[in-house]
């Protein structure tokens, strides 16, 4: 029998090394899952309900089993508990309370017990790999690794990284481009996921960082820090465009990105199956920017509308389909660099739009103003669009246009705050033939004109509006800017309801919380009441009117 277990002491090592060595994972986890294999197999043998301990000796091979009882006065549970008496044969200072290790032989493990001890085992160095494959490419998502095709299933390439797994989603390719097994691949780790299933590594070549990396390792002053991309765009396999400056003077960033003939910028097309790449210089300035993102076209004009966060530009009519790109793609491209949205249109519609403001905005002014229409006109001319603007203007600026006088002035305001008030009143009586309860005119921000709309919305209590999310009430409706057959059908996002009026996001927040206020109240009044309500003092309280 001795030789047997000195036999098992050299085999039983020979595989812990074997295994930490081969999988690259501390020795001591391989330990810990052979010693919880033999104990599975000790319990099989003496009893699952018994507390059996194992002990396996790293230097030595030295195997210890035992089995840990409690003593305690009345036994409950007689696998893991003895009496005073029985104790004290096992250990004589035994006292109660005391646990004592009682050592047993050690087992021959069956074909069963082996079966059993290899799967623990097995299941224990695959826990232990896949922590160390997390760890080791947990803080690396935006690095470019390199690694060769192992697979590709259902259109998913899975990439062996040496000592782990990647996956190239479909969504995350270069359209058309073919991969077999075998081939070498360079890509970008997106983020490493921790899952059930083991560490999951997710690459991409389509991502615009992929395109920001490689330029990194072919041009050396991006490297450095000299010349920094501060933009990307792409739509990969096809077109990109990188906005890039420079921190030193005597460097001109565009041409260091191309390098020598083109070998630099060449070096990455080529990676990149092809893709064109626009390298224009990066400017603080909107306008110059988004005139340099729009290259090669010409741009005539750039009117930028802070507010929407859109910007429109007016370019000659020969080069509308240049600015706009095939199925929209320089347009688009151009939006995703300045992150702004860009609506390109010609001379002529830029006039005619321009002409149509100034009738409608004309016509509402001799409506509310009650104003000639030569009147009307040179207020539009002078740059007021609103109603509010006249009733708010400073007088003296008012008064300064030509041929007003102050008491000019002081007459148009008056009539724009009597508009105003119309206005107002209007919208309360549609908003109140709509159902929208008063207690929605007492929130923050809210005017009469935006309760229409959440009426019209179906929005008609304080409930309705406090389960809307921030986005649901103040998100911008965004338009997609391509035109012609090409237009994606779904044009238009919806935005929030009240996405039209400009609301900041602090304001959607104080509104919302406005609105969910009363169930807080409702949850404070239905506590029981800790004292009497006061009395009236006086017959004040009870004469109070209600309404006030």
């Amino acid at each position: 029998m001795a030789t047997a277990i000195s036999a098992n002491k050299a085999e039983l090592l020979a595989i812990a090394n074997s295994v930490a060595s081969e999988k690259m994972i501390d020795k001591a986890i391989v330990i810990e899952a052979i010693e919880e294999a033999i104990q599975r197999a000790a319990r099989a043998r003496y009893g699952a309900e018994n507390d059996i301990r194992a002990k396996l000796d790293p230097q030595t091979g030295d195997l210890r089993l035992w089995r840990v009882v409690e003593v305690v006065e009345t036994v409950e549970d007689y696998f893991k508990q003895v009496d005073l008496a029985a104790g004290q044969k096992l250990q004589k200072d035994a006292r109660i309370g005391d646990f004592i290790v009682d050592p047993l032989p050690a087992v021959d493990l069956g074909r069963i017990d082996a079966q059993s001890a290899k799967q623990v085992i097995f299941q224990k160095v695959r826990e232990a790999d896949r922590e160390r494959q997390y760890q080791e490419f947990k803080d690396r998502a935006g690095e470019i690794i390199t690694g060769v095709v192992k697979s590709v299933e259902f259109g998913h390439i899975v990439v062996n990284l040496g000592r782990a797994e990647g996956v190239i989603r479909r969504d995350q390719q270069i359209p058309r481009e073919l991969m077999r097994v075998g081939d070498r691949v360079r890509a970008l780790i997106l983020s490493v996921r921790s899952e059930t299933r083991g560490p999951q590594i997710f690459l991409s070549r389509a991502h615009p960082d992929f395109m920001k990396k490689l330029f990194a390792q072919e041009v050396p002053e991006i490297y450095d820090g000299i010349i920094e991309i501060k933009a990307a765009a792409r739509d990969p396999g096809s077109r990109a465009k990188i906005g890039v400056i420079s921190y030193d003077s005597s460097i001109d960033p565009v041409g260091a990105c191309v390098g020598m003939k083109g070998s630099r910028v060449q070096a990455v097309v080529q990676e990149l199956q092809g893709e064109k790449i626009d390298i224009i210089p990066w400017s603080e300035d909107t306008a110059t920017f988004v005139v340099n993102a729009l290259q090669p076209a010409t741009v005539q004009r750039v009117v930028i509308d802070e507010d929407d966060g859109r910007i429109e530009v007016v370019v000659p009519d020969d080069q509308l389909s240049l600015a706009i790109g095939r199925r929209g793609q320089n347009v688009r491209l151009a939006s995703q660099l300045t992150g702004k949205q860009i609506d390109i249109m010609t001379e002529a519609d830029a006039s005619e739009k321009r002409q149509r403001e100034f009738v409608e905005r004309s016509t509402m002014f001799q409506e509310e103003l009650d104003v000639d229409e030569t009147l009307a006109q040179l207020l539009v001319a002078e740059g007021f669009s609103e109603l509010e603007e006249v009733a708010y203007v400073p007088l003296d600026e008012l008064a300064s246009i030509e041929g007003f006088d102050e008491e000019l002035a002081q007459e148009l305001q008056s009539r724009a705050a009597e508009g105003l008030e119309r206005r107002e009143e209007a919208a309360r009586a549609e908003r109140r033939e709509l159902g929208v309860e008063d207690a929605l005119a007492d929130i923050p921000h809210l005017t009469e004109a935006m309760l229409v709309t959440l009426g019209k919305a179906g929005i008609r209590t304080l409930d309705d509006l406090a389960d809307l999310a921030t986005d649901e009430l103040i998100a911008k409706k965004r338009t997609d800017n391509r035109r012609g057959p090409a237009r994606s059908e779904r044009a238009e996002d919806k935005g929030g309801v009240l996405g039209e009026y400009g609301l900041s996001e602090e304001q959607g927040n104080e509104i919302i919380m406005a609105a969910r206020a009363h169930w807080f109240d409702d949850e404070e009044s239905s506590e029981p009441a800790t004292a009497p309500a006061a009395e009236p003092q006086n017959g004040e309280a009870a004469d109070a009117d209600p309404a006030q």
